[in-house]
């Protein structure tokens, strides 16, 4: 059965003590952390007005998109495939037909714009506000398979902790079945001593939107822990773009997690 949508109240408790900013400047990237610790209940951040700021949403929103159209059963599981278009678009990895644990990995834009019209412009809006998903803008019936690319929908890196601590508290309204494949498809990263289940984003990708955007959010598991996290920075060329993974892990190692 579908969980409450009552949402976990935000975390309160600022470690003080951990200067992650200085990541930031050996990266040479602007942006903004913040990882809640759950087992203690404390927030490790830097620069913590840019993480009540909106920013579009972008490709982290394939973390809902999925569990929409898994619950919506517009497509039937994580490996049920879709049929490529036959349009070459500029990342060839997308140019095939692929599966959601595919598409989901190589965040496929395609696939997800796809799912999102079956799912339907009325179906999808009420799934969105439900969750209380960031700003709840999906734009008009027109926008149904962009809202989420062009900056309509919104979200705030503290929104994302709480969305993402929903999620593995299972307390979307959202069956076991689907919140199960979705946390499945999320797996970055699976070594003996944790898990990182994650999903980046970025936005302003093929645009003259200056500066662009990049999102790494998602959750790590370590023992009787769990940590979630939501890096967000500004993207003013491709080191930047790699930047968002390397800067997560080592703000992750010096909280000792890592």
């Amino acid at each position: 059965m579908p969980k409450s949508t009552q949402e976990t109240p935000p975390p309160i408790n600022i470690a003080q003590n951990i200067n992650l900013g200085k990541n930031f400047q050996k990266l040479g990237v602007e942006g903004s952390i913040i990882i809640y610790d759950s087992k203690n209940d404390r927030v490790f951040q830097h620069n913590p007005q840019r993480n009540i700021k909106a920013f579009p949403a972008a490709s982290t929103f394939k973390i809902l998109n999925s569990l929409i159209s898994l619950e919506s059963q517009v497509i039937s599981d994580e490996i049920a495939v879709l049929t490529w278009d036959g349009i070459t678009r500029q990342i060839p990895a997308w140019n095939r037909d692929l599966n959601m644990r595919e598409a989901f990995k190589l965040s496929a834009v395609w696939f997800y714009q796809v799912l999102a019209r079956r799912v339907g412009y009325e179906r999808m809006q009420k799934w969105v506000t439900q969750v209380g998903y960031g700003n709840q803008q999906i734009g008009d019936k027109e926008d149904i398979d962009k809202f989420w690319l062009d900056g309509k929908l919104q979200i705030t890196p503290q929104e994302q902790i709480q969305f993402l601590r929903r999620l593995y508290q299972n307390e979307l309204p959202f069956s076991e079945r689907s919140t199960s494949i979705v946390k499945d498809i999320m797996i970055m990263e699976k070594t003996p001593n944790y898990t990182i289940r994650a999903k980046t984003g970025l936005f302003g990708f093929g645009n003259d939107v200056t500066p662009k955007i990049g999102w790494y959010v998602g959750y790590l598991e370590k023992g009787e822990n769990v940590y979630f996290f939501a890096t967000n920075i500004d993207i003013r060329n491709d080191k930047d773009t790699a930047a968002r993974i390397e800067l997560t892990r080592r703000c992750f190692q010096d909280i000792a997690v890592l």
